[in-house]
């Protein structure tokens, strides 16, 4: 685990980030203020998701309660079942005249383990979101923690040849507006500076800078491999903005424009790529200007995921 950093998510005012760590996986909880507008993008071929049509800037519901973020693939969506009822018991969610129904989506990164149990469910959900609603949490931790605990990158030579990843956070003022972004890294590509170069690649020995013309890894990732579909980045955007829920789908559509700025090659079919995008609705903003910053501030988050591998081999 590295240790609490600023410039992170819940610089945004408002928002909550808490953790529930395992041995091999994890789960984190991203709460929001009543009233946060919310949308969502997906660009990865193999996602593993829940509650995520409701979303669609042309569903009936505006406001999300919380993100779920799970290791465990599609059986660590179950961790959302705790942080629903937890919610609910404090009366927030959507109502209807059998009461109040939180809107909670979630989203899953692949760390399982062979021959073990490692699924993360509504205990370590519930877990989780107490964690974040903890008055006296200390500030929010990246690294290996959370739902990054089990995440790697760098697997487009081959499982065997990648490295850690894990889970990233970065945040970025314009005047009185805030941007924020979570990102848990769990890529088939490298992590790659601004410029291009990898900041953590694949450690086979045929490596070279850069991703090389005559891609190998669909050998290796195919769709008779292991590897496939194994591999996600989610990413979670939170702004105090006004935004509308077609907005929130347009900033979503600019979180997905940062992570391939950092990862290399993103989106691909092995991937699960998507990405939350949250307005909690306090200050106006210029809404061009506003996409640009979550462009920027993804890419810091996925890069500072991996930080503390980079620099401490």
């Amino acid at each position: 685990m590295r240790l609490p950093r600023a410039d992170v998510i819940t610089d945004v005012p408002g928002v909550l980030v808490g953790h529930w760590t395992g041995e091999a996986t994890g789960v984190t909880v991203v709460v929001f203020p009543p009233e946060t507008v919310g949308s969502v993008e997906i660009r990865g071929g193999a996602p593993a998701t829940r509650e995520t049509a409701v979303l669609d800037p042309l569903a009936t519901v505006q406001h999300v309660d919380a993100i779920v973020v799970s290791g465990g693939s599609a059986f660590g969506l179950a961790a959302a079942d705790g942080v629903m009822r937890a919610l609910a018991e404090q009366g927030r969610g959507f109502p209807t005249r059998a009461g109040t129904v939180p809107i909670v989506p979630a989203a899953a990164i692949f760390d399982l383990v062979p021959d073990r149990d490692v699924r993360p469910g509504p205990e370590e959900g519930r877990a989780a979101l107490a964690a974040a609603l903890d008055p006296d949490a200390p500030p929010l931790a990246t690294g290996r923690v959370g739902a990054g605990t089990g995440a790697s990158v760098a697997k487009w030579r081959g499982q065997e040849h990648g490295t850690t990843g894990g889970l990233g956070s970065a945040s970025a003022r314009d005047g009185e507006v805030v941007v924020g972004a979570l990102v848990v890294v769990n890529a088939v590509g490298d992590v790659v500076a601004a410029d291009g170069t990898p900041i953590v690649a694949s450690a086979a020995p045929e490596h070279v800078s850069g991703f090389p013309e005559e891609a190998p890894f669909e050998a290796e990732l195919g769709k008779d491999s292991d590897g496939a579909g194994t591999n996600t980045t989610i990413a979670v955007i939170a702004t105090n903005a006004r935004c509308t829920k077609p907005e929130c789908h347009l900033l979503a559509q600019s979180a997905n424009h940062g992570l391939a700025r950092s990862i290399h090659p993103s989106h691909t079919r092995h991937d699960g790529d998507l990405a939350f995008a949250c307005a909690t609705g306090t200050v106006d903003a210029h809404f061009d200007r506003l996409r640009v910053l979550v462009t920027e501030v993804t890419a810091e988050a996925v890069r500072n995921a991996v930080a503390y591998h980079r620099d401490n081999p």
